[in-house]
């Protein structure tokens, strides 16, 4: 089984201000119905979704397949959501594997260099 990444930020020594940003688990469907109901939005569609928990508590949801963000409104989360939707570009774009940082040296190299007559 793969182990889905975490991020925790902690600013406050308070644990019930802890930020997590996760992929959704199928144990956060309520949870995320319940969002989407605090929201008025239609439920995300099935799928990699990631959320953003503060203190345990699921605030924000952005669908990876496109779709807008679903949030509490009765919190402050214009910062998660732009959170969510910056890890959600890193997540997009591949890493550059060793042979592409290679040619990409190599690359490099050559345009520095004087040209040769």
């Amino acid at each position: 089984m793969q182990r889905t990444p975490m991020f925790r930020i902690r600013t406050s020594p308070d644990p019930r201000e802890t930020l997590t940003i996760r992929m959704a688990k199928p144990a956060d469907a309520p949870a995320l119905m319940r969002l989407a109901q605090l929201d008025s939005a239609p439920p995300p569609e099935p799928g990699p979704t990631l959320v953003a928990e503060v203190g345990g508590e699921l605030c924000v949801a952005l669908s990876l397949d496109g779709g807008p963000a679903i949030a509490n409104p009765f919190h402050r989360t214009a910062g998660l959501v732009a959170m969510l939707v910056a890890r959600a570009q890193q997540l997009e774009t591949p890493a550059p594997g060793p042979r592409t940082r290679r040619w990409r040296s190599i690359r490099a190299a050559r345009l520095a260099s004087p040209p040769r007559t």
